[in-house]
């Protein structure tokens, strides 16, 4: 990561130690995170309106093109640039595909499918997921308050699915694009558990930077010929916009602003911000999109954002951006 500007010699007051203890610490850390919660809960209704001219297809791989320049051109200016050794070559590419391709596939058709709100709340789950993933593989050990705190998300997460108004029955489009999400939050703790030797090899930005460049390769890809049949005339500004903050923020700003936390604040304090997530993108799908929310969902979001919370703060676990 950069690092801060030399803005000359510090000023008296900033010298005083009465001042310096005033001033609360990394509060612009805390408010970025803060900004960040924000950018990825609305993303879901976001998306959710741009697919509404888009095909999915096409957006998808529009926001990544959006997203990996952005996150190239950041990197080139701050002289960060860097490639993994040859022998991880192969597992970057496999990383990649499964993160940004799989996922990514998982994510936009399922919330093409369900609710902005109820897809916030799904993938609130991933840390979870992640958990579980991690002392599958014998990486971690948890003890009963990690468990308590899974098993409390898992219970919630259900609620969620099957307690909307009006029923969500199995074979219903809503709960199909709902277990999609849930496809996608498996495959980005799997991502997430792959990752983490790498991780502490390279550095998070770096191994997120490598692994989205070969998603947008795949991704733009598959979405050649839903982009060459695209009707540019056709595409309200709006949903333009959608694609353009999607990409730029929703990815490629929010990865930067992730790692500033896990430099300056660690994994433990940056993850605990992202339980925001689901309460942003709920609000969010209310007040713009309309949407519905049963008096059970409200209860299950309730026991997600404990359980997630309690899981993180007794594991330490710090999944990676998935939104």
């Amino acid at each position: 990561m950069p690092q801060p500007p030399d803005n000359g010699p510090i000023p008296t007051r900033l010298l005083d130690p009465h001042a310096v203890a005033a001033r609360p610490p990394h509060l612009r850390t805390d408010l970025a995170l803060i900004g960040l919660s924000v950018i990825w809960g609305v993303n879901f209704s976001v998306v959710k309106m741009a697919l509404r001219e888009f095909d999915p297809l096409a957006f998808n791989a529009i926001r990544f093109v959006l997203a990996s320049s952005t996150l190239f051109i950041f990197l080139r200016l701050s002289g960060g640039v860097t490639f993994p050794a040859r022998r991880h070559w192969g597992r970057v590419v496999l990383l990649g595909l499964l993160a940004n391709v799989v996922y990514q596939l998982l994510f936009i058709y399922g919330v093409d499918r369900t609710l902005a709100g109820n897809a916030g709340l799904v993938l609130a789950t991933t840390p979870v997921w992640t958990l579980i993933l991690a002392s599958v593989s014998g990486q971690e050990h948890h003890g009963f308050p990690v468990w308590g705190g899974v098993l409390a998300t898992l219970g919630g997460m259900v609620l969620v699915v099957l307690g909307r108004d009006g029923g969500g029955g199995l074979g219903t489009g809503l709960l199909i694009g709902d277990l999609m999400l849930v496809l996608a939050a498996i495959t980005w703790a799997a991502y997430t558990v792959g990752t983490q030797d790498l991780t502490r090899e390279y550095g998070a930005l770096a191994v997120t930077s490598w692994t989205l460049w070969v998603g947008t390769i795949a991704l733009v890809a598959l979405g050649g010929p839903s982009i060459w049949a695209l009707e540019v005339n056709a595409i309200s500004p709006g949903a333009w916009l959608g694609a353009v903050y999607s990409g730029v923020f929703a990815l490629a700003v929010a990865y930067l602003i992730w790692n500033h936390g896990l430099e300056h604040i660690g994994g433990p304090r940056t993850a605990a911000f992202s339980n925001l997530v689901p309460v942003v993108a709920l609000v969010t799908a209310s007040l713009w999109l309309g949407e519905d929310t049963s008096p059970t969902q409200v209860v299950g979001a309730i026991i997600i954002i404990a359980g997630v919370w309690v899981a993180r703060m007794a594991g330490g676990t710090e999944p990676e951006p998935s939104y």
